[in-house]
C-alpha cells in the first residue's frame, strides 16, 4: 500500500467533514474517482448536475484548524487508506474514513474483543466484567469499549495493565461522562482513545451509533454482560453480528431487567459466555471474515450521468431500501450507470446510501 500524500491526507479529512457525505458516500466518491483529491474537484460539476446550488466544500481554514487542535492535544489522526488504518475496521461496509487517537495506536491491528453492557450495572456485573477484561488481556486480547459508566469502565479497568481501547461518540478529548476523567487519562497512558469526531466536539446522541459501529468493528467479537432490551449495547451486539463477528452474552437472573438484553440475545443464537474458556473455544471454530477489497460498484459506470438516468433512477426509490442490483435489474441497465446516479441523487438530498448496497429516498 502506497503512503498517502499530504495533499490527499489533507483531502480525505476535508471530504469526510462535507456535509452530506457520510461513510457510504464518502467510500463510493473514492471507488468512483480514485481519490480525495479527484472527488473534490469532481463535486462541483456533480452537485451542479443534481441541482443542488447551495453545496459548499467547508473551508480549507476549518481542516487546518482541526489538524492543529489535534496536533496540540498529541493525537493522531489515521484515514481509510493509511498502513496503520485497523484492517478489522477497514473490512466494515462502510468503514470510517478516518480515526482520531490520542495513546497507542498499535492497539487498533490487535487481536481486539468488545465488552459491554448496561450504564447502572448490578455490582455482580461489574465485577464479572472486570474480571473477565482481566483474562483476556492476560490472554493477549485487546478490550475495547465505550467509556460509559457501568459496565464499559469496569471492562477498562480490568483491562488497564493490558491495553484497553476506549471509543469516544464525541471527540478525541471530549471526556464523557466527567467521573471518568481519571480513567481517561490512564488509558492515554497504558491505552488508546478512539475517535471519528471532529478534536473539540462534544458527544450527542446522534454520535452513539456511529461510536457502536467502531467498537464491534474493531473486534473479533462482543461480549454483553448486562443490558435492557433497548440499549446501546444491544445495538453494539446486532452490529457485530452485521458484521460478521461473534457475538456473546453472559446470562442473569430472569428477575433482573439487566439480564433480559443478554438472555435474550442468547435465544437468538449468541454465544454462552461465563469466561475466557468460552471465548477462546469460539475462537478456535473457523471463521472467515470479510476481507475489504473487491471489485468497485462503478466499474463500467459513464463519465457523466445524464438528466434523463437521474430521474428514471429517482423514480424507483421509494423510503424502503432497496439493493442497488435490484434497480439495475428493474432498469435493465449496468450497475455501474446505475451506482453512478444514486450517488449524485445522494449529494443533492434525493437519496441515501445506506450499508450493504442498499438505497432509500
Amino acid at each position: 500500500m502506497s503512503p498517502l500524500s499530504d495533499a490527499e491526507r489533507f483531502a480525505r479529512l476535508r471530504l469526510a467533514r462535507t456535509d452530506r457525505i457520510g461513510p457510504v458516500t464518502f467510500s463510493q466518491l473514492l471507488q468512483r474517482f480514485g481519490s480525495a483529491e479527484s472527488a473534490i474537484d469532481a463535486l462541483p460539476d456533480l452537485v451542479r448536475r443534481s441541482g443542488r446550488a447551495d453545496y459548499v466544500l467547508p473551508p480549507t481554514a476549518a481542516v487546518e484548524a482541526e489538524l492543529e487542535a489535534g496536533a496540540k492535544l498529541g493525537a493522531r489522526l489515521i484515514l481509510l487508506g493509511d498502513s496503520d488504518y485497523p484492517s478489522l475496521l477497514a473490512a466494515v461496509d462502510p468503514p470510517p474514513p478516518l480515526l482520531w487517537t490520542r495513546g497507542d495506536p498499535t492497539l487498533l491491528s490487535r487481536a481486539c474483543i468488545a465488552v459491554v453492557g448496561a450504564r447502572i450495572a448490578s455490582a455482580g456485573g461489574q465485577r464479572i466484567a472486570r474480571g473477565l477484561a482481566q483474562q483476556l488481556g492476560e490472554a493477549g486480547h485487546v478490550v475495547v469499549s465505550g467509556l460509559a459508566r457501568g459496565i464499559d469502565t469496569a471492562a477498562h479497568q480490568g483491562a488497564l495493565p493490558t491495553g484497553t481501547i476506549a471509543v469516544l461518540g464525541g471527540g478525541v478529548d471530549d471526556v464523557y461522562p466527567p467521573d471518568n476523567a481519571g480513567l481517561y487519562d490512564q488509558i492515554v497512558e497504558q491505552g488508546c482513545i478512539v475517535s471519528e469526531s471532529p478534536v473539540g466536539a462534544r458527544a450527542q446522541a446522534r454520535d452513539f451509533p456511529r461510536r457502536n459501529r467502531i467498537i464491534s468493528g474493531l473486534s473479533r467479537g462482543v461480549i454483553v454482560v448486562e443490558a435492557e432490551l433497548r440499549s446501546g449495547s444491544l445495538i453494539t451486539a446486532r452490529l457485530a453480528g452485521e458484521q460478521g463477528r461473534d457475538v456473546f452474552a453472559v446470562p442473569g437472573s430472569p428477575l433482573d431487567p439487566r439480564s433480559k438484553g443478554p438472555n435474550e440475545l442468547l435465544r437468538q443464537g449468541a454465544i454462552l459466555c461465563e469466561g475466557l474458556e468460552d471465548v477462546e473455544r469460539a475462537f478456535t471454530m473457523l471463521r472467515t471474515l470479510r476481507e475489504p477489497g473487491g471489485s468497485s460498484p462503478f466499474d463500467g459506470a459513464p463519465d457523466q450521468v445524464d438528466e434523463a438516468l437521474l430521474e428514471r433512477v429517482a423514480a424507483l426509490l421509494s423510503p424502503t431500501p432497496t439493493p442497488r442490483d435490484e434497480l439495475a435489474r428493474a432498469l435493465q441497465l449496468p450497475v455501474g450507470a446505475v451506482a453512478a446516479a444514486l450517488l449524485e441523487l445522494s449529494l443533492s438530498g434525493r437519496a441515501s446510501l445506506l450499508p450493504g448496497g442498499l438505497v432509500s429516498l
